[in-house]
């Protein structure tokens, strides 16, 4: 066989079970093994989309997804989905063709050291120069891949090798479970845990890529520990319960972290530094004690005084048994916080009345119509923030968000490839007007797969959060204003249902109809951006008053 059909043939050993991408003449002989493989190829409109939705496979299923693309520029319009599942934790493994590396009639044409370009943005990068290496290299990329920290590698097939006779078999796949932590290491956090007067469970992005959630459900349950998460933590214990305080979306200052500021020791799991610091250490501020399959990077504002280094659910589960319930925890300072979060967050009642709709409103009508289960895939912009902070995640990983590259684009591609792993499941795509139109091409790829999908587009006809930014800092209002289309025809224009929400519709109830009918529907929501700055502030100083006066 040709080596294109050996690394089919290891992809399919790995359980590989799409390819998203764009092939070019350089990936012809692969695209033609691919033909009789049971793998398969989802054709997307652009290559960063493709990435996008593999690196989603990898997020929701821990297995690598794997995208395509040829030479040159298709390979370089992978750098942005490549820096999104790195910084993300997602495992991802990008296959690139290039020009014959043995005979070129061709010149410089199109070529680029790929090699070099992915690998500051990848954990892995090789050129395959012999077929016979197939087998050890697709192994290697898997693995190293799917290896905490997850993230993507990259393989580069030039064409004249694709080729080549090789007489080679794909490696079997052997799975290696993460060591724990010594024995003394678990005692030593234990005892901290245990001596402290008012600890907090931070649940952090680690904790939700790792299969913790039992493990930290037991530890709350059995010690009453309170818990808070990072914004790709949301969801890894379910925030309706009772010591949940809700996630950290905003800077000092909001309620959650007056709670923080009140510990004495946090019990950090999952802890990445990719993600803004849910709080903030002083040198004679509160004890962290760290607890995650990596090693803790120390800078100014992190340096636990214990880590806890390992398989972090086996490691929390240990810390668990070794933990009796804590009746001298000092619990009142969080009891306090919570109220107030459930009275002045969560239970804010939708401003129905108002049109364009606040933020908070498009929250609480989302949660209203998404079942627990259901998936919600944000793009980024202003309302990320409303939605970290607002919005009550039931399950893990069913609240989608970036906060570690952040990269505006993401939202619709990443609804397309949660929708393929979960095709059960309800999944709306939140995008800003700005950020969708970066990828809304790929509304054709959600209807030539047949799916149903509903992508709710924020509108407010400008970059929204940097206009905020740029308020907050004093600057005048210039530059970040643009034009849409008409977002119905649009949707329209590609065959699927468009819809725009006036004063007289609920959304919740939009939503409801849209997944009744199935297939894609685009919603255009206008959304009033005007009132964060005041909405913010107003809250922070709220806070500050109560905790000054004691009275809300």
């Amino acid at each position: 066989m040709k080596t294109s059909d050996l690394l089919v043939r290891a992809l399919e050993r790995e359980g590989v079970e799409y390819i998203f991408g764009i092939p070019g003449e350089e990936n012809l002989d692969v695209l033609e093994s691919l033909r009789s493989s049971k793998i398969k190829l989802v054709l997307t409109r652009h290559e960063q989309a493709a990435g996008f939705m593999a690196a989603t496979h990898g997020r929701l299923t821990g297995r690598a997804g794997v995208c395509l693309s040829t030479l040159g520029p298709g390979a370089t319009n992978f750098t942005t989905s490549a820096a999104y599942a790195h910084l993300g934790g997602m495992p991802a493994v990008i296959l690139t063709g290039q020009k014959p590396i043995g005979k070129n009639e061709q010149g410089r044409f199109q070529i680029l050291d790929v090699v070099q370009t992915m690998a500051p943005v990848t954990k892995w990068a090789r050129q395959i120069v012999d077929g016979n290496n197939v087998p050890h290299l697709v192994r290697e990329a898997f693995r190293t891949s799917e290896t905490e920290k997850p993230g993507p590698v990259h393989l580069e097939l030039p064409e004249d090798v694709a080729t080549e006779e090789v007489d080679r078999e794909p490696f079997d796949v052997v799975r290696v479970d993460p060591p724990g932590a010594s024995r003394r290491s678990l005692s030593t956090a234990a005892e901290m845990i245990r001596s402290a007067r008012r600890p907090l469970l931070c649940v952090a992005a680690g904790a939700n890529r790792a299969d913790t959630r039992q493990a930290l459900l037991e530890l709350v349950d059995k010690t009453g520990i309170h818990f808070f998460t990072t914004q790709m933590g949301k969801g890894a214990l379910d925030e309706r319960h009772a010591q949940c305080l809700g996630t950290a979306a905003l800077s000092d200052g909001d309620y959650l972290h007056e709670a923080i500021a009140q510990s004495d020791l946090i019990v950090n799991v999952g802890h990445d530094i990719t993600e803004k610091p849910p709080f903030v250490m002083k040198r004679d501020g509160l004890d962290v004690v760290h607890v995650a399959y990596q090693q803790a990077q120390i800078d100014e504002v992190y340096f636990p005084q214990h880590e806890v280094i390992g398989c972090t659910a086996a490691n929390v589960r240990s810390i668990s048994a070794l933990m009796p319930a804590q009746p001298d925890w000092d619990h009142e300072p969080f009891r306090q916080v919570k109220a107030r979060i459930e009275q002045y967050i969560y239970a804010h009642d939708p401003e129905l009345d108002r049109f364009p709709l606040p933020p908070q409103t498009v929250v609480s009508e989302v949660r209203r119509a998404v079942p627990s289960d259901g998936i919600l895939s944000l793009d980024n912009g202003m309302y990320k923030i409303w939605f970290a902070r607002n919005y009550v995640a039931h399950e893990p990983n069913t609240l989608l968000l970036d906060n570690a590259l952040a990269t505006m684009g993401a939202g619709l591609p990443v609804a397309i490839g949660a929708k393929l792993v979960c095709p059960e499941r309800k999944v709306v795509a939140i995008c800003g007007d700005g950020g969708f139109m970066m990828n809304s091409q790929e509304i054709e790829t959600a209807k030539r797969l047949g799916l149903d999908l509903v992508v709710l587009i924020l509108r407010d006809d400008a970059y929204g959060m940097i206009k905020w930014k740029q308020s907050a800092a004093g600057f005048s209002d210039y530059g970040l204003d643009f034009e849409n289309p008409d977002f119905v025809k649009y949707a329209e224009a590609y065959g699927v249902k468009g819809t725009r929400l006036s004063a007289r519709d609920r959304l919740s109830a939009v939503l409801a109809k849209c997944f009744e009918e199935g297939g894609v529907h685009v919603v255009d929501v206008p959304v009033d951006y005007s009132e964060n700055q005041k909405v913010l502030l107003d809250e922070l100083r709220a806070n500050a008053a109560e905790s000054e006066t004691g009275q809300p």
